[in-house]
């Protein structure tokens, strides 16, 4: 309903004809606002709609506006776009649990078939490593402060997180990091590089940071190089 009331206000602000949009030209402040205001409905339109009938809204608008005769009452045009977007996040919803559940079952499969190679080991809590190189100092508490380097990616190979990319370690406390991390950093001596895989019940799960690349359920890879406890 917002949508529809945004829409509805930019046509009160641009002249609309046959042939669309007038194209008068931005003399004052409120003609700037106007057109800004159309540019956002715009975009929220396209956000919202695969498809827009542009004609049909205009009709709609006109015949309002105009107190001729509409096709539909103000209560069922209420309803109707109601419905669709109540349809509409159902139907999100449901694509996103399948995804979710197609990309749990991918991170399965690669960890089942990842554990039976030379070199890894899964611990109890299903983390899987592989050691790279083996240091020779200590190995850090849960409460302590280390600085590493990491490289982050999928399974699929896509980086989603490196610091040996951007060429600057990272001091943290080793219980900060998502549950597979921090446990494989407990794990390795000062001075050693580890290849750690992650379930996603000991990464984010099923729920990541909105909009990055890291998906819900995604099982991750960590290249992780410890340099050192800072305690």
């Amino acid at each position: 309903m917002k949508l529809l009331s945004l829409v509805t206000m930019v046509l009160l602000l641009v002249s609309c004809d046959k042939n669309g949009p007038s194209n008068k030209p931005l003399k004052t402040e409120l003609d700037s606002v106007s057109y800004a205001v159309g540019m956002d409905v715009a975009k929220n339109v396209k956000a919202s709609f695969k498809e827009f009938d542009n004609d049909l809204f205009v009709q709609g608008y006109i015949n309002a506006i105009d107190s001729l005769k509409v096709m539909i009452d103000d209560v069922k045009a209420q309803e109707l776009v109601r419905n669709y977007f109540q349809k509409k996040q159902q139907e999100e919803m449901v694509k996103r649990q399948e995804d979710a559940q197609k990309t749990k079952e991918e991170g399965e499969k690669f960890l089942a078939e990842n554990k039976t190679k030379s070199g890894i080991v899964t611990t109890e809590s299903g983390l899987q490593y592989l050691v790279l190189k083996e240091g020779t100092g200590a190995k850090p508490l849960a409460t302590d402060k280390v600085k590493l380097h990491y490289h982050g990616t999928l399974i699929d190979g896509t980086v989603f997180d490196s610091s040996v990319d951007r060429g600057t370690p990272i001091e943290m406390t080793v219980n900060q990091f998502v549950k597979g991390f921090s446990e494989g950093l407990t794990l390795m001596p000062v001075g050693s590089k580890y290849k750690l895989f992650i379930p996603s019940d000991l990464g984010y799960g099923a729920n990541p940071r909105p909009g990055g690349v890291i998906k819900p359920n995604a099982a991750l890879i960590f290249d992780l190089e410890l340099l050192e406890i800072m305690n």
